[in-house]
C-alpha cells in the first residue's frame, strides 16, 4: 500500500483514539467499517497491530491495552496532542498535507501563509544535535552589513511564528561572584550561557568535531516556559500579567491563546481580563501593541507605563498629519 493511504489510516486511529479514549478493538473496527477508507474490509488484528506500532515509531505516541478494562486500547502520552509538543505538530502537519493532496483541483482556492523550510540549515543542525558535536555559524545580526562567526553546541530548535530558531549554548570562564555549576562536561571555573538565533539570517553553518556534553537537567519546554516567544532575559523578571480584551477581541484570545499560561480571570459584556505569567520582553510588548486599543495592560503598572511610552512614540511618527482631506504624509 502507498505511504500516502498509510498515513491517512494512521492518523484516522490516532483522531479515533484521542476522541474516544478507550477503545475494545471491535470497536474501533466498527469505526474503520464506517469510513470509505476501508471499503467495506474489516481491520485485522495483525493490521491494527502493525499500525500501531508504526505510530509510536512514527509520531512517538504509544497505543497501548489495558486488560483490566475489557482488553480497551487507548493512547498512554495522549497528553502532548495538547501540548506544543513535535508529535501534535507532526500530525496537523501530515493531516493537512493529505488533505491538500486528496484536493489538488482546488489548489487555485486553497490559499497557505509561507513557513521557510530552512530545509538544509535544519538537517545539518539535528544531525550535529544527534551526534552531539558544536557547530559553526556565520550569523549575520539585523543592522549590521557585515557577518559574525560564533560556534556553539545546539541544544534545541524551535519554530516560533512561521521562523525557526536555534538555542546555542556557550561557555566562558565565570567572572568573580558569579554562581558556578558543576556539571560533566563544563570546565571547571566555566559557566554557561545561551544564545538564540533564527535560521533566516544564518549565511552558512558547518559541523565541528569538537564533542559537547549536555546537561542532564536541561529541558527545552522548561527553558522556554515563562518566555513568551524565543528570548529568555534573566534580568527581565517573571511577572502575573492581566491584559483585558474588549469586544470581538475577548473571543479571539479565548481560542486562541496568546501563552500557554493564558488562564480566563473574568468575562462580562463588554471585556474579558486574561491573566499571563511570563517575563514581559520587548516582544511581548511588541505583540500588545498590535492590537491597538482592543487590549489594554491592567497590572502590571510597569508594564502598562511601557506599552503606554511605545503606542505615544508609535503615534508621533504621524504627528505630521492632521484630519484634513488634503493633509499629506511628510516623508
Amino acid at each position: 500500500m502507498k505511504s500516502h493511504f498509510l498515513f491517512k489510516e494512521f492518523i484516522w486511529l490516532v483522531n479515533l483514539l484521542h476522541c474516544r479514549k478507550r477503545m475494545r478493538l471491535c470497536d474501533i473496527n466498527r469505526e474503520w467499517l464506517s469510513t470509505d477508507m476501508s471499503e467495506g474490509i474489516d481491520l485485522a488484528r495483525n493490521t491494527f497491530l502493525r499500525h500501531k506500532n508504526a505510530i509510536q515509531d512514527i509520531f512517538g505516541l504509544i497505543i497501548e491495552c489495558d486488560p483490566h478494562d475489557e482488553y480497551r486500547y487507548y493512547l498512554r502520552n495522549a497528553h502532548v496532542l495538547s501540548e506544543d509538543s513535535i508529535q501534535r505538530w507532526m500530525l496537523s502537519t501530515i493531516t493537512v498535507s493529505t488533505m491538500l493532496t486528496e484536493n489538488m483541483s482546488l489548489s487555485d482556492r486553497i490559499l497557505l501563509e509561507s513557513v521557510p523550510s530552512e530545509g538544509n540549515f535544519l538537517h545539518t543542525i539535528i544531525g550535529a544535535m544527534k551526534r552531539k558535536v558544536r557547530i559553526s555559524v556565520k550569523y549575520q545580526k539585523y543592522g549590521h552589513d557585515d557577518y559574525s562567526n560564533v560556534t556553539f553546541a545546539p541544544y534545541c530548535l524551535r519554530l516560533f511564528q512561521c521562523r525557526w530558531y536555534v538555542l546555542g549554548q556557550f561557555q566562558r570562564p565565570a567572572r568573580e561572584g558569579e554562581t558556578i555549576k558543576r556539571r560533566k562536561g563544563l570546565p571547571k571555573g566555566y559557566i554557561e550561557y545561551f544564545a538564540t538565533f533564527s535560521l533566516d539570517r544564518v549565511k552558512e553553518i558547518k559541523v565541528t568535531d569538537e564533542k559537547f556534553e549536555m546537561d542532564k537537567d536541561f529541558c527545552a519546554i522548561d527553558f522556554f516556559n515563562d518566555s513568551f516567544g524565543v528570548y529568555r532575559e534573566e534580568k527581565t523578571p517573571v511577572q502575573n500579567i492581566v491584559i483585558r480584551a474588549y469586544g470581538l477581541q475577548r473571543y479571539y484570545m479565548r481560542d486562541l491563546p496568546w501563552h500557554h499560561s493564558q488562564k480566563l480571570k473574568s468575562w462580562c459584556k463588554e471585556y474579558a481580563d486574561y491573566e499571563y505569567t511570563l517575563r514581559p520582553t520587548d516582544d511581548f510588548i511588541r505583540y500588545i501593541m498590535r492590537y491597538g486599543k482592543l487590549v489594554k495592560v491592567i497590572s502590571p503598572l510597569d508594564v502598562a507605563r511601557k506599552v503606554r511610552k511605545q503606542l505615544l512614540e508609535a503615534a508621533d511618527v504621524y504627528a505630521d498629519i492632521d484630519d484634513s482631506e488634503n493633509s499629506n504624509v511628510k516623508e
